[in-house]
C-alpha cells in the first residue's frame, strides 16, 4: 500500500500499553483519512451513550493518504472525539509538523482510550511507545511543554501536541495545540485532560512512498504555481482579520452578544495590525498560502496567532475595540489552550447577564463585567483557564452556564447543540442560519468571502449547503486545507487525480464526491446513536424573537418558517426523512452495509431505520 501505512496505533492509558491494528484498504478508500477515518473509528471504539469526559470516550488522531507527499497544504490531521459541549461528534483539524511526524512514525491514525491514574505524556518513537510522568508539566502552556519534552528526549525534531491549563481543568471548550496550529472547536482538549494526558510527542523518521512519485510532483508543482500566481495578483487570504470591516458593512458582525449586527468601533484593519503588532507570517508544511499571521501585544512578548474568528469573538462580540486587550485575550487563550470562539461567546453571555442584573459584582469577584471593558475581558479569560470564581461557570460553555443561572438567560445563550456560534449573524446571513442549525460541517476558524448567496435564502440554499458540506468532508478527510481550494480549477477532479497518484488506489471524481456524502451520513449516524433529535437542529431564541437593535439591519429577525423550510429542503436533498433520520436504503446506496450491521447491536438514540 502506497502513502498509507494501513496501521492504527491503539494506546490504552489505563493499562499503559499499546498495540497496532491493521486498517483494511477498503476502509481507507471509503473514508479516505482525517475526519472520515476518525469518525469511522469513533463509531467503532466509543460505546453508545458514553460520557464525553469519561475514560471510555476515545480520542482519535487521523492523517490522510496525502500527508507526507508533495501535495500542497495536505500536512494536516483531524482530531475526532465525542464533544463535551454537544455530546455529539466533535471533529477539528490542525496542521503542521506534528501531522507529518505521525505519518512518518508509521501510522495513519492513533486511538487513545482509558485514563491514566496521574498526569502522563506519551512519546511515540516510531514503533516504540513510552509513557512518562508529567507532573512537572502541569500548569505549563503548549510552548513550554513542547520545549521541556524536547529537552527531555534530547531531540529538537520531536513534535508535540499538548493541552494547557484549560485542558487540565477540563474547560469544556479546551483545545489541543501543536505550535501555532490548533484543533480548536468542540472541546477535544477537555477530553485529553480528562484522561490526564498532558501531551503526545512523536518522532517519525520513516520515508513515505508514493505510487507515482513523478506524477505527484508534476501535479503539485502546477498547483503551487497557481497558488503563487493568486498571491502575486493581490488575492487576500480569507482567514485574516481584514475581513472584519467587510462583514461589518454587511451588517453580519455579531456585536455585544448578538444584540447588534454591526460595531460602531470596527476600525481594526490589517494595515493597522501590520504597522503596530505584526511580527511575521508563517506557513504550514507544503502550504503555498502562508496564512498564519503572528502578532505581539508588546515588543518581546509572546507571539500569538490572530484570525478573523478570534478577533470577532473577543472583540465586537464583547463590545471591545482595544487591540492590545484583544491580543492579550488571544494570548491567554493560547496559553491556557482554549477555543477563542467559545471563550468570547461565554464572556459575552456573562456580560449581558451582568448588565441585566442576573450577575453582580459579588458573582464576578468585584469585576465590572460590562460590555466594552477591556480589563474585564482579560481578567475573565484568565479566570476561565483556571476555573476560578465566575470562570468556573463560564468554563462549562453557554448552554450549561445559562441552564445553571436560569432566570431567562437561556434566551441569549448563543449556541447550537451546545457549540457556540462563530462570527456571523444568521439574521442577516441566511445561509449561515442553516449551516449553524444542522451543524455537520466543522465550524473552523476559517472565514470565507461572503456574497449574495450568503445574505438571502432561496430554493437552492438547502442543496448548496449539502454540496458544500460534502466537499468540506472530502477536503477534511484528504486533509487538503480549504484555504487553497481556489487554486484548484476543479477540486474533485484534481483531488481525485492526486489521491490516485499518491496511493495507487484509483478513485473517480464521482466516487470522491460520494465519499464526502458517505462521511457526512456517518457523522449523522453517530449523532443519532448518541441521542440526536429533530429539535436539536435549531438556533437560539434570540435570533427569532429579538430584533437587531441598530444599524441598517435594525429590526431584522430570523423567520422560523424560513429556517424550517431550509432544514426540510436540506433533509430532502440528503435523501433523509422529514424527521432528519436516515433510511436504510440510503446507507445501502452509499455502501455502508458495515454500519447497518453495527446498528443491530447496542444503540443509544432513536432507531436509525425508519423507512
Amino acid at each position: 500500500m502506497h502513502s498509507y501505512w494501513g496501521k492504527c496505533l491503539i494506546i490504552d492509558l489505563t493499562a499503559q500499553k499499546s498495540e497496532v491494528r491493521e486498517l483494511p484498504q477498503s476502509l481507507l478508500r471509503n473514508y479516505l483519512g482525517g475526519v472520515g477515518l476518525g469518525t469511522r473509528l469513533l463509531l467503532e471504539w466509543a460505546k453508545p451513550g458514553t460520557d464525553a469526559l469519561s475514560p471510555d470516550n476515545p480520542l482519535i488522531f487521523a492523517s490522510s493518504g496525502l500527508a507526507g507527499t508533495m501535495a500542497p497544504a495536505s500536512g494536516n490531521h483531524a482530531v475526532v472525539t465525542k464533544s463535551p459541549l454537544s455530546g455529539f461528534v466533535s471533529d477539528s483539524v490542525s496542521s503542521g509538523h506534528w501531522s507529518l511526524s505521525l505519518k512518518r512514525a508509521g501510522y495513519d491514525a492513533v486511538v487513545i482510550t482509558g485514563a491514566a491514574s496521574s498526569p502522563v505524556y506519551v512519546f511515540v518513537d516510531n514503533e516504540i511507545v513510552h509513557f512518562h510522568k508529567a507532573d512537572h508539566l502541569i500548569g505549563q502552556g503548549s510552548f513550554q511543554t513542547a520545549e521541556a519534552i524536547r529537552k527531555h528526549t534530547g531531540d529538537d525534531r520531536v513534535q508535540v501536541a499538548s493541552i494547557g491549563p484549560g485542558g487540565e481543568n477540563m474547560v469544556r471548550y479546551a483545545c489541543i495545540n501543536d505550535s501555532y496550529c490548533r484543533a480548536t472547536r468542540g472541546g477535544a482538549g477537555a477530553v485529553m485532560g480528562s484522561k490526564r494526558l498532558k501531551a503526545i510527542a512523536i518522532r517519525g523518521t520513516r520515508a513515505i512512498s508514493a505510487y507515482d512519485l513523478r506524477g505527484v510532483e508534476r501535479a503539485s508543482i502546477d498547483l503551487y504555481a497557481r497558488a503563487q500566481a493568486e498571491t502575486a495578483s493581490g488575492h487576500k487570504n480569507p482567514r485574516t482579520p481584514d475581513n472584519l470591516l467587510p462583514i461589518n458593512r454587511l451588517d453580519a458582525l455579531p456585536t455585544r452578544n448578538f444584540q447588534q449586527s454591526s460595531f460602531e468601533q470596527a476600525n481594526i484593519t490589517e494595515e493597522y495590525l501590520a504597522a503596530n503588532h505584526l511580527v511575521k507570517i508563517i506557513a504550514c508544511p507544503t502550504c503555498p498560502a502562508a496564512c498564519e499571521h503572528l502578532y505581539q501585544v508588546v515588543d518581546g512578548g509572546p507571539e500569538v496567532a490572530l484570525d478573523y474568528e478570534s478577533l470577532a469573538a473577543l472583540g465586537p462580540l464583547c463590545g471591545i475595540d482595544s487591540v492590545p486587550a484583544i491580543l492579550k485575550a488571544v494570548e491567554l487563550c493560547q496559553f491556557h489552550g482554549m477555543d477563542t470562539v467559545s471563550t468570547g461567546n461565554s464572556i459575552a453571555w456573562a456580560m449581558e447577564s451582568f448588565e441585566k442584573g442576573l450577575l453582580t459584582k459579588e458573582d464576578t469577584q468585584g469585576i465590572n463585567l460590562s460590555f466594552g471593558n477591556p480589563e474585564a475581558l482579560v481578567a475573565i479569560v484568565e479566570s476561565i483557564g483556571k476555573r476560578n470564581g465566575i470562570g468556573n461557570l463560564l468554563a462549562e460553555g453557554t448552554k450549561r452556564a445559562s441552564a445553571k443561572l436560569g432566570r431567562g438567560s437561556e434566551r441569549w445563550a448563543m449556541h447550537s447543540k451546545g457549540l457556540e456560534l462563530a462570527g456571523y449573524d444568521p439574521r442577516t446571513m441566511k445561509s449561515r442560519a442553516l449551516r449553524f442549525a444542522v451543524g455537520l460541517e466543522i465550524q473552523s476558524n476559517d472565514c470565507f468571502h461572503c456574497g449574495d448567496e450568503d445574505i438571502h435564502s432561496s430554493s437552492s440554499t438547502s442543496l448548496s449547503n449539502q454540496e458544500r458540506e460534502d466537499t468540506a468532508a472530502v477536503s477534511n478527510s484528504l486533509m487538503i486545507c480549504g484555504l487553497i481550494h481556489s487554486c484548484f480549477s476543479d477540486f474533485l477532479s484534481e483531488a481525485a487525480h492526486l489521491y490516485t497518484l499518491a496511493t495507487g488506489i484509483h478513485i473517480s471524481p464521482a466516487e470522491l464526491k460520494q465519499a464526502g456524502e458517505r462521511i457526512n451520513n456517518l457523522k449523522k449516524t453517530l449523532n443519532i446513536r448518541e441521542g440526536w433529535r429533530r429539535s436539536d437542529d435549531w438556533l437560539p431564541p434570540r435570533l427569532f424573537k429579538d430584533p437587531i437593535t441598530s444599524g441598517k439591519a435594525k429590526g431584522a429577525v430570523l423567520s422560523d418558517k424560513e429556517l424550517q423550510a431550509m432544514i426540510e429542503g436540506y433533509y430532502q436533498s440528503r435523501g433523509w426523512t422529514i424527521e432528519g433520520l436516515i433510511p436504510t436504503v440510503k446507507l445501502k446506496a452509499l455502501g455502508m452495509d458495515d454500519i447497518l450491521e453495527m446498528a443491530k447491536g447496542s444503540w443509544h438514540g432513536a432507531s436509525l431505520h425508519t423507512v
